[in-house]
């Protein structure tokens, strides 16, 4: 379902095909693919989503999301992406009025784990992405280098080595682990 500028629209990528081996995010009406990701991605992304998910849960903080859940960030042209692990607040699930369908803003915390092949541009590319959609928080989960870079608007990032503690801030009241936990 093209836009009036030739584009395809969310509802027209919620139908589209998978294509098998590769990951699709719609990109201003453009669907871009990358081919999907190693074990280590995998693990880490898992390892970070149950860290948070027992820690939303056991304070019923809100709802937390798997990688390949879209996110709606932007219309015309527009824009689907799925972090690796997100988060959304419980007083933000209001907006959630179709749960078959991509939610309809930027998760709060988005969680990016980077791929052996990932270059910098790219990776910084979709953290500006997601602060400029509304997230609060972006975690960039560098497996190799046992890092965690913490971007959030308006502030520097902060780079936290595996001997250091990372915390959900006021995004996720509460949330605290070490970051060698992410790596196990």
């Amino acid at each position: 379902m093209p836009t009036r500028l030739g584009y395809l629209t969310a509802e027209g990528f919620f139908d589209w095909p998978d294509e098998p081996g590769f990951r699709q995010e719609l990109i201003r009406g453009v669907i871009v693919t990358c081919p999907l990701p190693g074990a280590l991605h995998g693990e880490v992304a898992a390892e970070v989503g149950l860290l948070v998910a027992n820690h939303v849960d056991r304070y019923k903080l809100g709802t937390c999301y798997a990688a390949g859940t879209g996110f709606f960030i932007e219309r015309d042209p527009d824009t689907v992406c799925a972090p690796d692990f997100a988060f959304v607040g419980t007083h933000r699930q209001a907006a959630v009025v179709d749960a078959t369908w991509y939610l309809p803003f930027a998760p709060e915390l988005a969680v990016e784990v980077r791929c052996a092949d990932d270059c910098d541009e790219r990776i910084n590319e979709r953290i500006r992405r997601w602060l400029a959609a509304g997230s609060s928080l972006v975690w960039d989960v560098d497996p190799v280098a046992s890092t965690v870079v913490v971007h959030r608007p308006g502030s520097e990032p902060v780079t936290l080595h595996d001997d250091q503690e990372i915390d959900g801030a006021e995004v996720i009241p509460g949330f605290r682990c070490g970051v060698a936990d992410f790596f196990k």
